[in-house]
This record gives C-alpha cells, sequence and structure tokens, in this order.
C-alpha cells in the first residue's frame, strides 16, 4: 500500500470561500477515482506559524494506482485550483 500526503498553504488573499471551495472539490475525489482506498482531509485546527492549512491523507494499492490517480482527469482541476490559491504546496508518499 501507498501513503499520500499533501499539505496545502493557502496564499494570504485567498478567501474563505476559495479554501473550501478546493477543500470540496478533495472531498469529492474518492466518489470519482476509483484507485483511492482510503481518503481524508481537514482544515488545521492549530494555526501555528509552522503549520499548513489543509492537509489530505490517501492511500493506495501501489505505485501504479497512485500514477493513475495523479494523471485521472478528476485530479487534474484540483492540481490546477491548488496552483492558483496555495503558495506552498508539500507532499510525502511511502510505502506501508
Amino acid at each position: 500500500m501507498i501513503r499520500h500526503i499533501v499539505m496545502f498553504r493557502f496564499k494570504p488573499e485567498a478567501t474563505e470561500d476559495e479554501r473550501a471551495g478546493l477543500h470540496a472539490m478533495l472531498r469529492a475525489l474518492p466518489a470519482q477515482i476509483s484507485e483511492i482506498v482510503e481518503f481524508e482531509s481537514g482544515a488545521d485546527v492549530v494555526r501555528r506559524p509552522r503549520s499548513f492549512d489543509l492537509a489530505l491523507v490517501a492511500s493506495y494499492a501501489d505505485l501504479e494506482a497512485l500514477a493513475r490517480y495523479t494523471d485521472h482527469p478528476a485530479h487534474i482541476p484540483v492540481v490546477e485550483r491548488s496552483r492558483q490559491i496555495c503558495e506552498q504546496v508539500v507532499s510525502v508518499d511511502y510505502e506501508y
């Protein structure tokens, strides 16, 4: 299994509606992409200077499934939107 973790730091000018919109786009992915085995996401509640604003944790059967997810037509608009309203996006993928 592959665990995929992504954290988003919004641009200061990103509105609450824009932030909520990206989160809604993320939450919609499991219904659209069969490769997703497990999925959760949430907004940061601590809000420290080092904190990111939003995170997702997802699982995939293997690296091939992760690659299909990455290239899936439903995933591409989420990536594009995050580039518009986030100043930083980081990720890590590991086998477990």
